[in-house]
């Protein structure tokens, strides 16, 4: 009896996990959990993480997301300038499904308190919302704050 528990101990365990950038939702699950690094092209300072559903054996995968971004590195002005930070811009996009659906995620600016702001957001509506998330990366501390 015990060894039959150790093993079945060990199968569960086994089930929840995958790969490095998945976990299974569940032993009976073909849904995981999913996440991606999306840097910005633009500033390198900057790495975001993408965590999303993918529901394997599935025609289409959930919206859910969630997004982490952070300084990496170091942020300089020059970097800013040269990404024209002031224009909204599409840093990472990921399709979802076969029917149009995919993540985006979109870098803006909000300069009066010099943070850069990540949407993660869904092109697709489920269940009546458009799915989405955002994470902020602040300025301050890094070359590129302007004390105003």
């Amino acid at each position: 009896m015990k060894k039959t528990l150790s093993l079945l101990t060990a199968v569960l365990l086994l089930g929840a996990c995958s790969d490095e950038n998945s976990v299974r939702t569940g032993i009976f699950s073909a849904s995981t959990v999913d996440w991606e690094v999306a840097k910005d092209p633009d500033i390198p300072g900057v790495t975001c993480h993408v965590q999303h559903i993918s529901a394997n054996l599935s025609i289409s995968d959930p919206s859910n997301m969630s997004i982490a971004c952070r300084q990496s590195d170091e942020i300089t002005l020059f970097d800013l300038e040269k990404a024209e930070i002031e224009e909204p811009k599409m840093i990472f996009k990921e399709s979802k499904s076969i029917f149009f659906k995919s993540i985006k995620v979109r870098r803006t600016y909000d300069e009066e308190n010099q943070v850069i702001v990540y949407t993660a957001f869904s092109t697709k509506e489920t269940s009546g919302s458009f799915k989405h998330a955002i994470s902020t990366v602040p300025l301050y501390g890094t070359e590129a704050f302007r004390d105003n």
